[in-house]
């Protein structure tokens, strides 16, 4: 008798094998995951999570994809996208959100609760977790300003609540980057404010970074952290490297800081690109660009 698969074991979470990520990154590449799951409760995500321990199976969790780049040979055993845990509320100053809600979603809330200090994110296309993990920013405000604490899930499965000082935020940086844990909330503490003018804030940072990034084309958003002293898009173009390209991956020429995929890129193209601009920064100015974006799964097996 044949053992029962994971798609029967779990037949009401919606389950995929050997799914291309391609499908669901911001950069339109990425190779297939083993066992791709959408679950849409933290319960059906420990049901995943303890399917995955008692198989001894690596997990990776997926928010949004936006700044993110799923190498060409894929996700060995389960990822997880968590984009279907999505509920949003507020209480007073505070709107709790899953991991799965988009951010630009909870920007609209707090407006709409006359709740401010969000403005900043009204643009970030990635998911609340995502942002939570990455301590994600823009023009000058960032996810550990307005977070107070989050709840996480461990390694073993439980739920665990952080508070601000334990998610001991940093640039682009969060303790659960070690931790191997999984955000399923995050709890933002704002400030009354007027509804009117924090929707002109939104309105005016959204049109700005339509004017400058290049939007209109398949990216991971920004791709570089900003160097001590430097910004990484002025010296990317400093160096004349707006327009390189490799494969189908090119450096904006809207914005030197972004990778866009402009004619059926691979996630190999894009690394290519990545590790030429930093070689070529690096010889010409003697600054290392590290990668903001994260660089998760599997190179090709070669031929």
């Amino acid at each position: 008798m044949q053992s029962k698969t994971v798609v029967d074991l779990y037949p009401k979470i919606e389950i995929l094998i050997n799914e291309p990520l391609s499908k669901y990154t911001h950069t339109l590449t990425g190779g297939p995951a083993d066992i791709l799951a959408f679950p849409k409760s933290i319960k059906e995500c420990q049901e995943m999570l303890a399917y995955a321990n008692e198989q001894s199976l690596p997990v990776t969790v997926v928010g949004n994809a936006s700044n993110l780049i799923v190498k060409d040979g894929g996700i060995r055993g389960l990822t997880m996208i968590l984009t279907k845990m999505n509920r949003i509320s507020s209480h007073e100053n505070e709107v709790v959100a899953d991991a799965g809600a988009a951010l630009i979603d909870v920007t609209k809330a707090a407006q709409a609760h006359s709740l401010t200090h969000l403005e900043f994110a009204a643009g970030i296309p990635g998911s609340v977790g995502g942002a939570v993990f990455m301590n994600a920013g823009a023009y000058g405000g960032e996810i550990a300003n307005v977070v107070s604490g989050a709840e996480v899930l461990t390694p073993d499965n439980h739920i665990i609540h952080l508070n601000h000082q334990e998610l001991d935020f940093g640039y682009r940086h969060c303790s659960v980057q070690e931790n191997q844990q999984i955000i399923i909330s995050a709890t933002f503490s704002l400030e009354v404010g007027i509804a009117d003018k924090i929707q002109k804030r939104m309105d005016h940072l959204n049109a700005l970074r339509a004017s400058k990034q290049p939007l209109e084309l398949p990216s991971c958003g920004s791709v570089f952290k900003r160097p001590t002293g430097y910004f990484a898009g002025k010296l990317i173009h400093d160096a004349g490297l707006q327009g390189f390209q490799i494969g189908g991956a090119q450096v904006s020429m809207k914005h030197a800081g972004f990778i866009v995929n402009v004619d059926g890129a691979t996630a190999t193209d894009y690394l290519n690109v990545i590790a030429h601009v930093q070689k070529t920064v690096y010889d010409k100015f003697g600054v290392h660009l590290e990668t903001e974006v994260r660089i998760i799964g599997e190179d090709p097996k070669s031929n």
